[in-house]
């Protein structure tokens, strides 16, 4: 399984939903699902947009936990 770590990486880089919204020009609803829903699944265009906002690689974003 697969969990999004992007509410831990841009809250350390200072990011609360609005402004990784505003700052990535994804919709808050796209923020706030990767935000609340961290198991759900995710565009790898949408994870590559937020990776260059944060400056981080796409791997920083998620980890994988075993089933």
């Amino acid at each position: 399984m697969i969990k999004l770590l992007v509410k831990e990486v841009a809250e350390s880089k200072g990011y609360n939903m609005s402004s990784l919204s505003r700052a990535t020009n994804l919709s808050f609803y796209t923020i706030k699902r990767l935000w609340t829903k961290p198991n759900e699944g995710v565009n790898l265009h949408t994870l590559g947009i937020i990776a260059r906002v944060l400056q981080v690689p796409v791997s920083a974003l998620y980890e994988e936990i075993p089933d």
